[in-house]
């Protein structure tokens, strides 16, 4: 291998969002988090209750916007707490729950207020592939004619053992529909995986990897377990139920996961933020640029890069 991988511009051994975006549009674009008032088939008793036993009370949106407030307000009051009042183009994301289970008319209202907002080159809908009705697919094809779409799907796991466990309410395989219903408009879909789900195997995290990576998806995000208070999680993780990574555990992984993904797919995430005072373990993911470092050292060490055995 050449000392620089491909698709990057510095040292990183994996195709990160930075150097696509900036590829993409000749600049830095930052994502304004935005929460649209949604809930989830499996909180308001279309498929369970509860939620995701990992899912914080705000939807896992912790830094998205007030529901209460409109679109407009939200941008502006996220926009003003960006690091050093940052000025530049956005990505308008809809983090917070299921971000499409509306109807249609509904999620045109909101897509389109957080479009018409200045500096907006693209748009970010986190969402679940169950639901998205062939309506919404529609719809969503249409704006990729117009702006820079990602539709972020919740798979966390390809088990539908560890999809039992977590409450997740829909398998594999309605995963895989929802994911053809969307690729066969040609909407870029980024996959989202949980690596430290109870029980879970460092192999089983893999597979997971792995079986992704043949969809060859736009973009994946590979996140971290957080144990967050009020959670069901937290109390299993407290009777001792299962136990969470290490940092060396969870650097092996994600480097043994970058190896078997395509070099193509954007790496949106190697780890992720987790409030510091609703954060119960492990801990030392509040050191975001630590583990970082530390999967950028190990990908150096084993002298590899994204997709070497994909």
């Amino acid at each position: 291998m050449s000392d620089k991988f491909i698709f990057s511009s510095d040292n990183k051994r994996y195709h990160t969002q930075n150097y696509f975006l900036r590829n993409k549009f000749g600049k830095k674009v930052m994502k304004i988090s935005l929460n649209g008032g949604f809930t989830c088939p499996n909180i308001d008793g279309t498929k369970g209750v509860g939620g995701c036993t990992y899912c914080s009370s705000s939807g896992s949106g912790d830094f998205a916007g007030n529901p209460a407030h409109d679109i407009h307000r939200q941008f502006e009051e996220i926009k003003a707490m960006m690091t050093n009042k940052w000025e530049g183009d956005y990505i308008a994301y809809f983090q917070a729950n299921t971000n499409t289970y509306a109807p249609t008319a509904r999620l045109r209202e909101l897509y389109e207020a957080a479009l018409a907002e200045e500096n907006v080159v693209g748009l970010s809908v986190a969402t679940r592939a169950d639901c998205i009705s062939e309506e919404t697919a529609d719809y969503l094809a249409e704006l990729t004619k117009r702006t820079y779409l990602t539709v972020e799907l919740g798979l966390q796991s390809i088990h539908d053992e560890t999809g039992r466990r977590i409450n997740r309410c829909h398998s594999y395989g309605d995963f895989l529909k929802g994911y053809e219903m969307l690729t066969k408009r040609g909407i870029p879909v980024c996959v989202h995986l949980i690596n430290g789900l109870p029980l879970e195997t460092h192999e089983m995290m893999v597979e997971s990897a792995r079986e992704v990576g043949k969809l060859r998806p736009h973009s994946v995000k590979l996140h971290l377990l957080h144990i967050i208070r009020g959670t069901k999680i937290a109390k299993e993780y407290e009777n001792g139920e299962f136990s969470v990574l290490t940092l060396p555990e969870y650097v092996s992984i994600i480097c043994d996961q970058l190896e078997v993904l395509p070099p193509e797919t954007v790496i949106q995430r190697v780890t992720g933020d987790g409030k510091k005072e609703d954060l119960i373990a492990p801990l030392w993911s509040l050191k975001k640029f630590v583990v970082m470092n530390e999967i950028d050292k190990e990908m150096v060490r084993r002298n590899s890069f994204q997709g070497k055995y994909f």
